[in-house]
């Protein structure tokens, strides 16, 4: 117990212990915790909880995942001004700086507010935490894939394998174009349009969503998105959405959305 002690009472940047001892450290306290008087053992306790969230943390860390309440937001793969004219760097700020970073932040607090209902056994304010985490994760998500399949030397048509694909599955990469572009015309509320490859299906597919999460389709991989929120385009474009959306064809980073197929296409349901 003392050399358990000493290691929490040290700063956290200072603590040398690997990962495996700090699970072994967990095992011999919960063993031996008979053998102390009460206020001992609520010391133990508090000790194994904090040992166990270190050792929760660093694994996480190892492993490459995210603990909840620790998402950052992701930098900008270009400038701010980058993909001028079509748009403009004051709405790359905002976009970004302003609107991404406050759905990173509300992910996060969701999190840790669920994390807490968890070890605390309340779950009183779950349903609002849930939807919180449920806008604010899939607002957090689509932007995060939205600034990078765009690049200022994007443009033109698909190529290979993704070229291959859409004209098997709409027709004709025009055909594709102009079903994505009218759903993106056509939605009614804030949300985005997606190409999105279905598992299940084994096809491309083309959807919508209102906000980031409502209206939209399961047990699908997101492969391109277009953000139809106005903030996405209302100072550069005022009332001229369809002008956005004609525009956001030249800056699409059709290299990214390969990738990111080659990588969906891997995941194969059983078709339904």
């Amino acid at each position: 117990m003392d050399e358990v002690e000493t290691y929490m009472q040290q700063p956290e940047a200072d603590r040398s212990l690997d990962p495996s001892k700090i699970e072994e450290k967990i095992s011999t306290l919960r063993t031996e915790m008979d053998r102390f008087t009460e206020s001992e053992t609520d010391q133990i306790v508090q000790m194994v909880d904090e040992l166990a969230d270190e050792f929760s943390d660093r694994s996480s860390k190892g492993k490459g995942s995210v603990r909840p309440g620790d998402h950052e937001l992701p930098p900008l793969p270009y400038d701010y001004d980058a993909l001028e004219p079509y748009i403009d760097a004051e709405i790359m700020y905002l976009h970004h700086d302003v609107h991404h970073r406050g759905y990173v932040e509300g992910l996060n607090k969701a999190e840790v507010k669920m994390e807490k209902a968890r070890k605390d056994n309340k779950y009183d304010l779950i349903t609002h935490w849930e939807r919180e985490a449920a806008f604010h994760g899939a607002g957090h998500y689509l932007h995060t894939i939205f600034w990078n399949i765009m690049d200022p030397r994007g443009g033109g048509t698909p190529k290979g394998d993704l070229l291959s694909m859409i004209e098997r599955d709409f027709g004709s990469y025009q055909r594709f174009r102009a079903h994505f572009t009218a759903a993106a015309e056509k939605l009614s509320t804030p949300g985005w349009v997606i190409l999105v490859w279905s598992p299940r299906a084994h096809r491309l597919e083309i959807l919508t969503a209102e906000l980031h999460h409502y209206l939209t389709q399961w047990d699908v991989i997101p492969l391109l998105v277009l953000d139809i929120w106005e903030h996405a385009y209302y100072l550069q474009y005022k009332t001229e959405k369809a002008e956005y959306v004609k525009n956001w064809w030249e800056v699409v980073n059709w290299p990214a959305v390969q990738r990111r197929l080659d990588v969906a296409r891997q995941v194969k349901w059983s078709p339904a």
